[in-house]
C-alpha cells in the first residue's frame, strides 16, 4: 500500500501551480474543470512518482485555523544535501517567500529549512 496522493484547495489555481512547477520541478496534468460544481484540479507529480492534486471551486471557506491544530501540518521535500536545502532556501527567501526557520539540524537529525508557500502552507526543506 501507499499514498496515491495528497490534495490541497487553494484561491489561485495558477500561482500555486507556478510554484510548484518552479521551485520543486512539478509536472502537471492538464486542468480538469467539472462545469455541474466549479471545481477546477491539477495534479502535479514529482520525481519519484508523490502527486500533489491542487483544487480550487467556488465559495471556498478561508476559515484560517490556530496553529497548532490538529490535521495537516506540513509537505516536507527531501532535497538530497545540506547544500541543496540552503541553496533552495536561500532563492525562495530572495523571491519573497516567508522562511519560517532554519536552514538548522534538528533535534531528531533533520537538516530542515521551514518556508512558506503562496497560500500560507509550511513546506520543509530536508537533507
Amino acid at each position: 500500500m501507499k499514498i496515491d496522493h495528497i490534495a490541497i484547495y487553494t484561491n489561485d489555481l495558477e500561482r500555486l501551480k507556478d510554484f510548484y512547477e518552479k521551485y520543486f520541478s512539478a509536472v502537471s496534468n492538464s486542468k480538469y474543470h467539472n462545469p455541474k460544481t466549479g471545481l477546477e484540479t491539477y495534479f502535479l507529480s514529482f520525481e519519484n512518482g508523490a502527486r500533489l492534486e491542487i483544487m480550487t471551486r467556488p465559495n471556498l471557506n478561508t476559515n484560517e485555523a490556530i496553529s497548532p491544530f490538529c490535521g495537516f501540518i506540513h509537505l516536507a521535500f527531501s532535497l538530497g544535501s545540506k547544500g541543496t536545502v540552503d541553496s533552495l532556501t536561500n532563492r525562495l527567501v530572495e523571491d519573497g517567500y516567508t522562511l519560517l526557520s532554519g536552514p538548522r539540524t534538528t533535534g531528531d537529525g533533520y537538516y530542515e529549512s521551514c518556508i512558506l508557500d503562496p497560500d500560507g502552507n509550511q513546506i520543509e526543506l530536508v537533507a
